[in-house]
């Protein structure tokens, strides 16, 4: 929830210098939390969170400022982290819209294979659609950016062709996968990143379908012997969310402060440093004797094909209101 301190000086104290005819200081300052469930050694801190804090110092000087709660210090359950930044538990919260997929429907639609080509273009995706995905949350949106399309992460065996698939227990990030992964013969697991190396390692799931950076971030190389790549697919959206009160709470200044610190180009910061990390995940992943497999074209059109049932129900599916999927795709893509 947030704090606010008046340059550390207490009421008491404030009374006394009062009463001694002194000045009282003519500045408050704003301490805001912001938790996320990561290490701080996550590419996301240095390409999002500590930006912001930095930008927000700088542009208000130094009256609003960040305090970073790293590795679930407040909550460290992935799919609990929109609910603490909503409760107050947390002044700023990184959220996954993905973990609670029917709560952000639009958000999701960006996961829908092939609506965005890598992170950058799922970021500037997201951001077309920003009217509609606002309207989703009951927080103040300051970032919301995508990782790179997903890969499949096996341990025993290896996928090279549509047939590799069925059977397989495959862990995703949104329950907005679930049908395009099933419509490839496999079934499909809803998991938070915090568990599937150790789910993979015991064979509880037989495949990941994830972004590749997360491959050197969760150390997912340990356990697996395979990485297949050209898998039809779009990025995860994240966000980076301020407790409304809070925000309302501030003076005018103040929000303009938060605004200008916050936004589509601190949002673009995430889809970059994602577009490269996914490049590095193959390799950490190569260079730790990982064989890594690429899909042919003709393959990857045979994944097409077999998903596209599932893709045209999407795309006549309601979404919000009067959307269907394919309006929601349409205005993601730049179509209208």
């Amino acid at each position: 929830m947030k704090r606010r301190t008046i340059l550390g000086v207490t009421t008491a104290a404030l009374a006394l210098s009062f009463a001694a005819g002194w000045s009282a200081p003519a500045a408050a300052e704003e301490n805001f939390s912001l938790a996320y469930f990561m290490g701080p050694g996550h590419p996301m801190n240095g390409a999002v969170f500590q930006p912001f804090a930095d930008r927000l110092a700088e542009v208000s000087d130094g009256q609003l400022t960040v305090e970073m709660f790293p590795g679930g210090a407040l909550n460290s359950a992935p799919p609990r982290q929109y609910a603490t930044v909503v409760e107050g538990v947390a002044d700023i919260v990184f959220a996954l819209p993905g973990y609670t997929a029917q709560l952000f429907p639009v958000t999701n639609v960006i996961t829908v294979p092939n609506v965005a080509a890598d992170a950058v273009d799922g970021t500037e995706a997201l951001w077309r659609a920003r009217d509609l995905i606002e309207q989703e949350y009951d927080a103040q949106i300051l970032a919301m950016w995508t990782n790179a399309a997903p890969v499949l992460i096996t341990r025993d065996t290896p996928i090279r062709s549509l047939e590799d698939l069925d059977g397989m227990v495959v862990r995703v990030t949104s329950a907005q996968d679930v049908p395009f992964v099933e419509a490839l013969g496999a079934s499909a697991v809803s998991q938070p990143v915090s568990v599937i190396n150790q789910n993979l390692t015991n064979g509880t799931i037989d495949a990941i379908a994830i972004d590749p950076s997360a491959i050197g971030s969760f150390n997912l190389w340990e356990p697996a012997n395979y990485v297949t790549i050209g898998l039809p697919g779009s990025g995860s959206a994240f966000v980076l969310l301020m407790n409304q009160e809070v925000y309302d709470g501030l003076t005018e200044q103040e929000q303009a402060w938060v605004d200008e610190a916050s936004g589509e180009w601190l949002s673009l910061n995430g889809g970059q440093v994602y577009l490269e990390d996914a490049l590095r995940g193959i390799e950490v992943a190569r260079d730790n004797g990982v064989e890594i497999i690429e899909l042919s074209d003709a393959e990857v059109a045979r994944f097409n094909e077999a998903m596209q049932p599932a893709m045209d129900a999407f795309l006549a599916s309601t979404i919000s209101g009067d959307l269907t999927g394919a309006d929601v795709v349409d205005i993601m893509q730049g179509n209208n």
